[in-house]
């Protein structure tokens, strides 16, 4: 898939589903699993909703377009491979890339499955939230995460944030652009400001080690602050901040 006429925000446009292996199928966050239809395939997401970005595997001597090669490891080459997807017998590639659809065919990146995390109820996609902040004044890097919260559903979000040069995070300048640009429940509880940026050898941000480390001070070297909405700012982490914002009463054991 790819941009060809340049239109803002997209990753490609798909004029006709029928003349392309590409599809999106419905994936379960919450459960982390693909829905299954009544003859047990998966389901073709609808327009407006997000799904996984599959390819259907050509296994065809004679056709080049479609195939996967795989990788030098039979096991990271059966990784990719989902079996039995919308017929019997069928193979499809699994990208892990999360898209949506519109009306007019154009295609937009959301999330890698296992970013994306739910809060209150709702799905939070953690590209849209470091984009919706990337502009913050004084800002270098972000990187957006859910955080498991004891005693309750689904995982609070986090942003850790590293400034620029001489800069200093100010934290009621982001209460200030959540509240302009996200949903209420979109926006990170926790904040930690980090000193560099953890990156992989491809340089992509790192989430992993900091999802373990969560809001806990004991694990955690770097400053620490959590939304405050009566102060409408990001207070430094206490247990009086921590009772404001409703998860005390959960995390005293462990966060305490």
């Amino acid at each position: 898939m790819i941009n060809v006429d340049n239109y803002f925000g997209s990753c490609g446009r798909v004029p006709d589903w029928n003349k392309t292996n590409l599809r999106l199928v419905r994936y379960d966050i919450e459960n982390d699993c693909h829905p299954r239809d009544e003859n047990g395939f998966y389901q073709v997401c609808k327009v407006g909703e997000i799904g996984e970005a599959m390819g259907f595997i050509v296994d065809h001597p004679d056709i080049g377009g479609g195939r996967f090669e795989g990788y030098t490891s039979s096991e990271a080459t059966e990784s990719k491979i989902r079996r039995n997807v919308l017929r019997e017998g069928d193979a499809w590639w699994s990208s892990g890339d999360l898209l949506r659809e519109d009306a007019e065919g154009y295609c937009y990146f959301v999330d890698r499955i296992g970013d994306t995390y739910r809060w209150k109820s709702e799905n939070v996609s953690t590209q849209e939230v470091a984009d919706a902040l990337g502009d913050l004044k004084g800002l270098e890097l972000v990187n957006i995460y859910g955080v498991q919260v004891p005693g309750h559903e689904g995982r609070a979000g986090m942003a850790a944030v590293q400034m620029q040069a001489g800069q200093v995070f100010d934290p009621a300048a982001l209460y200030v652009v959540t509240e302009a640009r996200l949903p209420r429940y979109a926006a990170p509880v926790f904040v930690r400001v980090t000193q560099t940026a953890d990156l992989t050898a491809s340089f992509k941000l790192r989430k992993v080690d900091l999802q373990r480390q969560g809001y806990c001070p004991k694990r955690c070297g770097d400053p620490l602050f959590i939304r405050d909405e009566q102060a409408r700012t990001y207070v430094p982490y206490s247990q009086a901040a921590l009772e404001r914002a409703g998860l005390a009463p959960f995390a005293v054991a462990d966060h305490g």
